[in-house]
């Protein structure tokens, strides 16, 4: 074997959870390889570099070994290196603030003046 889909790999090496989310991920332009938007259909061959945005943070795999079948936690280390920085592995444990802005129940829809009130709450958190 000298070449496995994408789509496959990534389910196999444990990345996603079904097949099917890794398909979604590629058509939605979240998994690159060498830099190139990656279709489910792409062949992925050893040496090669993929990169996989979840959520805020970018992952970076490179390919040691190819497996078209689902494999147990330990053995991913023999089929994938994980180069993802310490930086964008903290983004998926960032605390996530809560805002809490309270409207009287039937209150209607919310003014201008509400809508810049909110804004400027928002702005204040970046």
């Amino acid at each position: 074997m000298d070449s496995v889909r994408i789509d496959k790999y990534l389910w196999a090496i444990r990345v996603y959870k079904t097949r099917s989310e890794a398909t979604e991920a590629c058509n939605g332009n979240k998994v690159k390889i060498a830099g190139v938007n990656a279709k489910p259909s792409k062949a992925v061959k050893v040496g090669e570099v993929i990169e996989v945005r979840k959520g805020s943070a970018l992952f970076t795999y490179k390919v040691l070994a190819l497996s078209e079948n689902r494999m147990g936690a330990a053995l991913v280390p023999e089929y994938a290196e994980n180069l993802t920085p310490e930086s964008e592995m903290a983004k998926m444990h960032a605390p996530r603030e809560t805002i809490l802005y309270q409207r009287d129940r039937g209150a209607g829809r919310p003014t201008k003046k509400d809508r810049r009130i909110l804004d400027d709450l928002m702005d204040s958190l970046d």
